[in-house]
């Protein structure tokens, strides 16, 4: 009986998870270039059989899973890479991404450390040195690495491939990055991301538009009915407790009575 106190507190939990995460995304959904999250979640058995075939112990013993917990456990958060719808703006520094692959930024944190960050997130400007940056002022990489580098006098012209024009002369070409598996990729602020160990490169086949940019492609209606859901079992299992309490009052309080 007391063991369904653990199993329902358990799932509050994981409710209380996925719903941190669908805020989160709703928080986001007019951030351009911003990936929807989504939240695991594993059952007992579930644990319970990955602890059994774990052969990674001498002998083959598996591992004590300690003590024995019905509930449900948190799994891990991942995040959706599906391409976000395109708005058109007709600004000359707007760029979306058709197919994979991420615009390279240079940023530099408060610390003044610099490193490389990727997004999808193509809002740029040009600041009054003429170079390109973000709306943060985090330097646009080109080709080879280095920051790019225009004539703000001049009209901008950029082809699919992402090459720079001005006065029909190519000046440099905005440097695009994919990565072989996006699950080696971690969020850094709303929508920066980078690599941690075991990342690697892959051949990019996208192409940069000019004059649009990437929504976010969170859904808000999916969302929103996510989180009606979320908050119906969130309920159910407060009702189970509240049940529960109710049943071992009743055996505490009225059962031992003469």
């Amino acid at each position: 009986m007391v063991k369904g106190l653990y199993t329902a507190y358990t799932g509050m939990i994981n409710e209380q998870n996925r719903m941190d995460v669908l805020t989160n995304n709703l928080a986001n959904v007019d951030t351009n270039g911003y990936k929807k999250e989504g939240a695991t979640s594993q059952a007992f058995d579930d644990v319970l059989m990955y602890k059994i075939k774990d052969l990674s112990e001498a002998g083959r013993l598996s591992k004590r899973i300690g003590t024995g917990n019905l509930g449900v456990k948190i799994g891990e958060n991942y995040t959706d890479y599906s391409q976000g719808s395109l708005k058109i703006t007709g600004n000359t520094c707007d760029f979306a991404i058709t197919g994979d692959g991420f615009f390279n930024i240079e940023f530099t944190d408060k610390q003044g450390n610099t490193s490389t960050k990727y997004t999808r997130d193509g809002a740029f400007v040009l600041n009054t040195e003429g170079y390109l940056v973000t709306k943060d002022g985090d330097y646009v990489l080109g080709a080879n690495g280095n920051r790019i580098k225009l004539d703000p006098t001049k009209e901008i012209r950029v082809d699919v491939a992402g090459d720079i024009y001005q006065d029909d002369v190519r000046l440099n070409r905005i440097k695009l990055t994919e990565f072989e598996d996006h699950n080696y990729l971690k969020h850094y602020g709303e929508n920066y991301y980078e690599p941690v160990e075991g990342a690697k490169e892959a051949i990019y086949v996208g192409q940069i538009r000019q004059g649009y940019i990437e929504t976010s492609n969170v859904q808000v209606v999916d969302e929103m009915v996510e989180m009606i859901s979320v908050s119906r079992q969130y309920e159910s299992n407060q009702k189970l407790i509240t049940t529960i309490d109710g049943t071992l009052e009743i055996a505490a309080n009225q059962l031992g009575k003469v």
